[in-house]
Parts: structure tokens; C-alpha cells; sequence
């Protein structure tokens, strides 16, 4: 056969054929495997490679179907994978176009995991934050009797807090029979809890092992037990890296069960070092106390005298105060005296009979000057009454009336000053010059 009478395709022709024939020859298919070298560009869609123990396979799921698979997909995931066979023509690379990603295996637990953990979480079952009693009077640990959880939780509690009581309720912690075994137990708890206030707190924990191991812990009823238990709850399973649905629901988690007994109560050493601590500071604190006070009371010493010495000063102020009373005395009395001499001096010298004569002119000057003053005042008054009265009666109303007019008023004393504030029949007193007149209005005239 030669290229002659051969049909020749180009490269892209072939793949283009290659990939009709996988797509329409095997259709769509489930298949099996591990996950790796998970890529997610920019574009949104994943790239992975599937493979087992002997074999590989390009995949390729694009955005439209991504947004659909729950679980993250990561290296060394257990899948399975339902797609169709298909060729990447460009580079004629085999490939599977996946359509579904199920978590296979362990993958299906960690599926089954999310998916209760998110019921769980839209509940409320993991808002728990109630603060645990610190140092716990009577802690109760749910654990394995055997495990080398409970070695480690006890040796830590027993070097930390030798004062914890501490009570182990044995339960399995692995297998079918260990959610309900601890669910029966917390009830347990709860209820004698009405009778013993002194149980503080409870520890659920165990040592590490797979996630097939701590399944348990994932268990829904143990988690809504953990939530509604009216004792709070620490929670300390496996490993730093382990995670369960009971470490969520708990009131607090520790990472590893030593950890746990370190978080319920307080380190001795660490309270003993605290203590000896402030026992230095308050020793340091009495002796700068007493050094302050000592000083103090040596100043008050220096400032503090003898009673006797403040009496003596006290006794020649007043002996001083007195000196200085008798001289005021003194200088007073004499100066009185002085003044008396003075106007017994001054007195005999006058003549009396004269001065009386004096006093007696002097008084009949003032009289006559007085009624001098009285009449030439009466006289000016009585001149300003005339014309006052004069200028009075000019303007008086009655010297008017005197000249033949006359003041109309109505019952009531009002002054009538037109005609149109009268009504026929209307009874009116005149004011005349000399007397009144009652008069009728008959008729009124407009101006």
C-alpha cells in the first residue's frame, strides 16, 4: 500500500476523527480514583489528573458543572467521577470530561461530615459559649478507662491542680456503641447535676486515630446532647488537626486532650510563682511604707516641743499683753485728767451773767428776724393765691356758664357734645351758670 491510493489526513483531521470515535464508541462512564495536580485557573473551570495504583487520566470539569460538586476537591481525594470519554484535539491529548464528582470511600465521610455540619450549624446546634467554672470544684471526664487520653488528662491534672476532684465515667470511645454509651452518660450527668451542685464541668475526649476512628464523635444525637446539656462541656478529640461535630457543639474545645486539662484548671507552680511575687512586692511595698512613715515621724519629732515650752511662751505673751494694758490705763487716765484741768481752766475763766445777757439778745434778734421772715412769706403766698385764683377762674368752665352757655350730660354724668348722640324722648340735665335744668330731647338738628 503506498501513499498513492491511500487517503492521507492531516494531524488535526485525525485527532478530530479520534475524538468522534471515543465520544460516540464509549459514551458516558463512572470511574474510580485518586485526585491530583488539581489546578484552578482564573476561568473558573478544574483541571486534575485521576489515577490509580497503575494508571492515569487527564480530566477536565468546567465551571458550569464545578459549581455543583459540594465538597472541596483535593489532592489525594478518593473520588468517583462520572464524564464522558473525550480527545483535547490540539494537542491530541485523551482526556475524561467530568459531569459529576462524588467523594468515594473516606471521601464520602468527609461528604457526610459537611453535610451535618452544615444542618447542624443552621440549627444553632454550635453557638455554645458558656464560660466554664475556673478551677472546676468536681470535673467528670467521658473517656476510655484504658485509653492514653485519660493517663495523659490525669497526669497533667494531677501536676497542675492536685485539688480537682476528678470523677472518670468509662465509655468506649470508638465503634457503633460509643455515641449512644456517651449520650446515656451526659444524660446521666445532667440529671444528677439537679442534685449535686458541685459538678462543675465534663470532659469528652480521646486520643488520635483515623477519621473512621473518631466517627463517634461526628454522631448528630451526640452533638445535639452536647448542645442542650445543662453542664458545659469541653470538648478534646484526636489531634490538633482533628476536627469533630462534638468539638463544634461543645461550650469550649482543646486541641488535644493534654491541652485540655491544662485549659480546665490553673497551673499550682505558675500561682505558687505569682504568689511569691506579690509577696515580694508587698514586702518591698511595707518597707518603702515604713521608711516614708519613719521619716515623717522624724519631722513631726523635730517639729514637736515640749508642753512646758509652748506654756512659757504662752505665759509671757500674756504678761506682755498685760504690761500693755496697764500703760493704755494709764496714758488714759491722764489724758482725762489733763482735758478736765483744761475746762475747769477755761470755765472759771468765763463770766456768766454775761454771757447769759449775750445768749439773751441773741434770741430776741432771732425772734424778731423770724417774724420778720413769717410775714413777708404770708405776704408772697397770699400774692401768688390771688393770681392763681385769678387765672383759675379764666379758664374755669363755670365763668363760661356764667356768659349764658350751658353742659349737657345724659343719666349717667356723660358730657353730650353732639346732637347725633342724642335719641328722641332722651332725658338730659343742663348745667347753667347758676343751677340745673332736667329738659326732654324733642328733636334733633343736624349741622
Amino acid at each position: 500500500m503506498t501513499a498513492s491510493n491511500t487517503a492521507i489526513f492531516s494531524v488535526s483531521e485525525l485527532n478530530l476523527k479520534a475524538r468522534k470515535a471515543l465520544e460516540r464508541n464509549m459514551g458516558e462512564v463512572w470511574v474510580e480514583g485518586e485526585l491530583s495536580n488539581v489546578s484552578r485557573p482564573a476561568s473558573g473551570h478544574i483541571y486534575f489528573t485521576l489515577k490509580d495504583d497503575r494508571a492515569q487520566i487527564r480530566c477536565a470539569l468546567f465551571r458550569q458543572r464545578a459549581r455543583f460538586v459540594a465538597a472541596p476537591m483535593r489532592d489525594g481525594d478518593q473520588v468517583k467521577l462520572r464524564g464522558r470519554v473525550s480527545l483535547f484535539e490540539p494537542r491530541g491529548d485523551y482526556q475524561l470530561i467530568a459531569e459529576a464528582v462524588q467523594a468515594a470511600g473516606l471521601g464520602e465521610l468527609l461528604a457526610a461530615y459537611e453535610r451535618l455540619k452544615v444542618q447542624l450549624e443552621s440549627e444553632g446546634m454550635f453557638a455554645n459559649a458558656r464560660s466554664l467554672p475556673f478551677p472546676p470544684r468536681k470535673i467528670l471526664i467521658l473517656s476510655s478507662a484504658s485509653g492514653a487520653a485519660i493517663r495523659d488528662v490525669l497526669a497533667v491534672l494531677a501536676a497542675r491542680w492536685p485539688l480537682a476532684d476528678v470523677t472518670l465515667i468509662p465509655v468506649p470511645v470508638q465503634g457503633a456503641e460509643a455515641a449512644p454509651a456517651m449520650i446515656s452518660a451526659l444524660g446521666l450527668l445532667n440529671r444528677q447535676a439537679r442534685l449535686d451542685p458541685d459538678q462543675d464541668v465534663v470532659l469528652i475526649t480521646r486520643g488520635g486515630g483515623s477519621l473512621e476512628d473518631l466517627w463517634a464523635f461526628n454522631n448528630e444525637h451526640l452533638a445535639r446532647a452536647i448542645f442542650h446539656s445543662r453542664l458545659p462541656v469541653m470538648s478534646a478529640v484526636g489531634h490538633e488537626v482533628d476536627v469533630t461535630l462534638a468539638d463544634f457543639a461543645a461550650d469550649m474545645r482543646a486541641p488535644t486532650p493534654s491541652a485540655a486539662a491544662e485549659r480546665l484548671v490553673p497551673d499550682q507552680q505558675a500561682l505558687k510563682q505569682q504568689l511569691s511575687q506579690l509577696e515580694n512586692r508587698l514586702r518591698r511595698a511595707m518597707q518603702a511604707r515604713l521608711e516614708r512613715d519613719s521619716q515623717r515621724l522624724d519631722t513631726l519629732r523635730a517639729r514637736l516641743r515640749h508642753p512646758g515650752e509652748q506654756l512659757d511662751r504662752q505665759r509671757q505673751h500674756v504678761t506682755a499683753l498685760y504690761q500693755r494694758l496697764q500703760r493704755a490705763m494709764q496714758q488714759s487716765v491722764q489724758q482725762q485728767q489733763t482735758r478736765v484741768t483744761q475746762l475747769s481752766k477755761r470755765l472759771a475763766s468765763q463770766d456768766m451773767a454775761r454771757l447769759h445777757r449775750a445768749e439773751q439778745e441773741r434770741i430776741s434778734q432771732l425772734q424778731r428776724r423770724l417774724a420778720s421772715a413769717m410775714q413777708r412769706a404770708l405776704e408772697v403766698r397770699q400774692a401768688r393765691l390771688s393770681s392763681a385764683a385769678r387765672e383759675l377762674n379764666a379758664i374755669s368752665p363755670l365763668a363760661v356758664l356764667g356768659r349764658g352757655y350751658a353742659i349737657a350730660q345724659d343719666e349717667k354724668g356723660h358730657v353730650i357734645r353732639r346732637a347725633e348722640d342724642t335719641v328722641p324722648g332722651q332725658k338730659l340735665s343742663l348745667r347753667l351758670g347758676e343751677g340745673r335744668l332736667n329738659v326732654e330731647v324733642k328733636r334733633r338738628y343736624k349741622k
